[in-house]
């Protein structure tokens, strides 16, 4: 074991002083809107086989539909469906070299994904609402 290890490194546990590229950000949204997509199947499966069930299932999952909660959450689960897909394009784009791999161009790209995220954001309320 080598002894002569310098321990003068830096050390910043202030969270709040941290601060992320927009690229770090994306990154870490992307894996979180991915995790969000996984647990929000279970949910739409359990309501579309609640609507596809009989009559009366139907009209239950119409009732949940109603509530202004569920509403939200659906919008939720949309925004992050649609952050999802438009994230994994700009990764496939980049892996296939139509991106260039520089920081400038990842900024650019993490801009653009969360504009267009916002938009399809909007249109999905519009939907739900």
């Amino acid at each position: 074991m080598i002894r002569n290890v310098k321990k003068q490194r830096p050390v910043n546990l202030d969270l709040q002083t941290i601060r992320f590229p927009i690229t770090a950000i994306a990154s870490i949204l992307h894996r979180v809107s991915g995790v969000i997509v996984f647990v929000a199947v279970g949910i739409l499966l359990w309501l579309l086989g609640m609507s596809l069930s009989s009559a009366e299932g139907f009209r239950q999952a119409s009732a949940v539909m109603g509530s202004f909660f569920v509403k939200f959450i659906m919008w939720g689960i949309l925004t992050a469906l649609a952050y999802h897909a438009v994230g994994g394009i700009r990764h496939m784009l980049m892996d296939v070299g139509y991106l260039e791999e520089t920081f400038d161009a990842g900024r650019r790209s993490a801009s653009i994904a969360f504009i267009i995220t916002v938009v399809l954001s909007i249109l999905a309320g519009v939907l739900v609402w």
